[in-house]
């Protein structure tokens, strides 16, 4: 399906009925990993209208000569929001996702029932960011020593380096980071390459303030890619959340513990269905 909006055209896909869940994923990434790691959880639990869109210029999703930045990134998502979603909606962003879902809530504050930040980019310029030193949980130097070059240099480091969790996160490369990655559009990367660009002109951490609906904030200990710091830092503005920072987990949770995500995102979507009773 297609969304035109003035700085976009997007391309989103959707899965099963009932009230609806908004979920964005991270930069140079398209819907595909957002699918890949939620509809496990959401095909066993029904009642929920999952909209994954492509971002514009990743994926199938088109950016037209006007979108720049990440403020022009916002306003087509704002855009697809008013023409595609109803009312009241659920909101989940991943990485960027999740900086790209706080401007939303923002932005729409009365629309959005729940939030959900997850290995959320809480700054989008990387000196800004409090990050840890790698550091494997489980070190295997012979295991590492036996994976061939190509395997080495695309997995990077590993946090657990056992065959089974190699094998784990080298599917999910293979299946939708690398086709992702490869169907971004350069677009994508000059904004990456500016941090002017990449970050939008306004101080989010101001504008966020004060976000009253059930959120989940999921951070990763071990994530050097945005941190966990950074997210507890934003707690104040979002007075019904609950802050969980993981011990097992870099940026590509939920590969380490995937039986956690379920159990987080049950606990969320009741909170959220407690709040509404109230209501």
């Amino acid at each position: 399906m297609q969304c035109e909006t003035e700085k976009a055209t997007i391309n989103y896909e959707e899965h099963g009925e009932g009230r609806p869940i908004l979920l964005l994923h991270g930069w140079t990434m398209d819907r595909r990993v957002e699918i890949f790691d939620y509809e496990k959880i959401f095909a066993t639990r029904p009642g929920w209208r999952r909209i994954y869109p492509d971002l514009p210029g990743m994926g199938r999703s088109v950016a037209k000569d006007s979108l720049k930045s990440q403020d022009d990134v916002l306003d087509a998502l704002l855009a697809f929001v008013d023409q595609v979603l109803p009312a009241r909606f659920v909101l989940a962003g991943t990485s960027l996702g999740a900086y790209l879902a706080r401007a939303v809530a923002a932005r729409r504050r009365s629309r959005i029932a729940g939030l959900l930040l997850r290995v959320p980019c809480i700054f989008a310029e990387d000196a800004r960011r409090a990050l840890p030193p790698f550091q494997a949980l489980v070190a295997d130097d012979a295991f590492m020593a036996s994976l061939d070059a190509d395997d080495r240099t695309n997995l990077g480091d590993l946090l657990i380096q056992t065959p089974a969790y190699a094998e784990s996160l080298k599917h999910k490369r293979d299946a939708v980071v690398q086709p992702a990655i490869q169907a971004t559009a350069p677009i994508a990367n000059e904004m990456r390459a500016d941090p002017k660009r990449y970050g939008f002109s306004f101080d989010l951490v101001e504008v966020e303030k004060t976000f009253e609906e059930p959120t989940l904030i999921i951070a990763g200990r071990r994530d050097t890619t945005v941190g966990y710091r950074d997210a507890w830092s934003i707690l104040d503005s979002y007075p019904r959340a609950t802050f969980v920072a993981l011990d097992r987990a870099d940026h590509g949770w939920p590969m380490e513990t995937p039986n956690l995500l379920p159990a987080l995102i049950d606990d969320w979507l009741a909170r959220i269905a407690l709040a509404e009773r109230r209501a």
